[in-house]
């Protein structure tokens, strides 16, 4: 079941040098359609996942038609795809979890956040990703994760860096975690039978792993930061420098779509069901995220020290220019 220290870390690398490459050679970026009534077309390139319910509602609820653009969504498997995307021009808008930006941004890419795309409820043992383990585990905290073998869906990013600060906090040593990388439908199961010690998910495979009979011992997000922002929407810098009208077009309407989110979890549910298979009853447990509509520029910072501390990156990136 384990595997080895590689995967993501060299995809994102390797994903990271093709961007860059695209990004000199120029690509497409910059391109846009107009459709009747000078409609603006744009592409974003989304993950299937709970986080991105918001973008849904706001076609749904028609905002960002009231801004003038048409969207059409793409799903990549995680944002390693949708980094080179943006940079490319494939997708005009992106989305990906902060860590990835920040690594990303400090290796010279121009990106630019331009909205805020999920965050932390704040809430210890009431927060959309956590640690879990067997029922029956001698792990009973976050330091007792010390010379463990936890499972994380990407090796080197966001998920490692705040288990291992909940694990520092906690008074163990994280160098001691031995991570193996293993996609988040299958940790549950990898957790419940010995294959790992322990595994980080999010929702909807953290209600699927305590309904399972897993337990969860840390909430690594929000004990990480309680305002922690996990995902941002993002375009190129040389997007934004020939298209800043689209760009303040797309941060109006998401920025309502996150607030029509926040303020309507119901319907934040029922758009599951149009682009997940999650099983009805787990989509009516899972513990959904905030969506505020502004980014939390401090836990951005939190991040990017992390990052810096765990070696992801060797310094830190000027969030004055990834950051609006």
């Amino acid at each position: 079941m384990r595997r080895p220290f590689r995967g993501s870390s060299v995809l994102l690398a390797s994903a990271l040098v093709a961007a860059l490459a695209l990004s000199a050679c120029g690509g497409s970026d910059g391109e846009e359609a107009t459709g009747e009534g000078g409609t603006t077309s744009v592409t974003v390139g989304v993950i299937p996942i709970l986080d991105v319910a918001p973008v849904y509602l706001g076609i749904e609820q028609g905002f960002f038609k009231e801004q003038g653009l048409e969207l059409k969504l793409e799903t990549a498997q995680g944002g390693a795809a949708i980094v080179p995307g943006v940079m490319s021009g494939q997708y005009q808008f992106g989305f990906s979890n902060t860590t990835s930006l920040l690594v990303a941004a400090s290796q010279g890419l121009p990106l630019k956040a331009v909205a805020e795309g999920v965050a932390s409820t704040g809430e210890q043992g009431q927060d959309f990703g956590g640690i879990v383990v067997a029922a029956d585990s001698p792990i009973k905290t976050a330091a007792d994760l010390a010379g463990r073998r936890v499972a994380v869906n990407t090796l080197k990013n966001i998920n490692t860096t705040t288990t291992n600060k909940v694990v520092r906090d906690a008074g163990g040593d994280p160098s001691k975690i031995a991570y193996t990388e293993l996609a988040f439908p299958d940790i549950p199961a990898a957790v419940a039978g010995g294959d790992v010690d322990a595994g980080q998910v999010v929702e909807p495979f953290l209600t699927i792993a305590k309904k399972q009979g897993l337990r969860e011992i840390a909430s690594n997000f929000a004990q990480t930061d309680p305002e922690l922002t996990v995902g941002l929407y993002f375009t190129s810098q040389q997007y934004l420098g020939e298209h800043g009208d689209t760009v303040q077009k797309f941060t109006t309407a998401m920025q309502k779509s996150l607030k029509y989110a926040n303020d309507n979890p119901d319907a934040a549910r029922e758009v599951l069901s149009s682009y997940t298979k999650i099983e009805p009853d787990i989509q009516e447990a899972v513990t959904l995220p905030s969506w505020p509509d502004t980014i939390d520029t401090n836990s951005i910072s939190v991040l990017s020290k992390l990052a810096l501390d765990d070696g992801l990156i060797t310094s830190e990136p000027d969030l004055t220019r990834l950051l609006p």
